[in-house]
């Protein structure tokens, strides 16, 4: 596979992995807090969210395989990107 091929799959898969990683991202570390803070009890709804349950629609199952999946992809594209750049000195 070439770079160019990498850097193409790498810029399609941004802006779908960004809102979901954020997203478990923010709803990770405010459940902790709150557990840190002894209100876990009142924040449950993060974990739903943190878990990929949106109301009535409820990805569970796949949210955290896609999320980890992408974002695996990402790091290996990106990796490849940085290994393969241009070297000045």
């Amino acid at each position: 596979m070439n770079t160019d091929k990498i850097q193409q799959l790498h810029r399609f898969l941004v802006p779908f992995m960004v809102l979901p990683l954020l997203l478990t991202l923010t709803t990770g570390t405010a459940f902790q807090f709150a557990v840190a803070a002894n209100h876990a009890q009142d924040f449950y709804w993060l974990l739903e969210l943190h878990r990929g349950k949106f109301g009535s629609v409820n990805l569970e199952f796949v949210y955290p395989i896609l999320n980890a999946l992408g974002l695996l992809t990402l790091l290996i594209t990106g990796l490849i990107m940085w290994l393969v750049q241009p070297r000045y000195n």
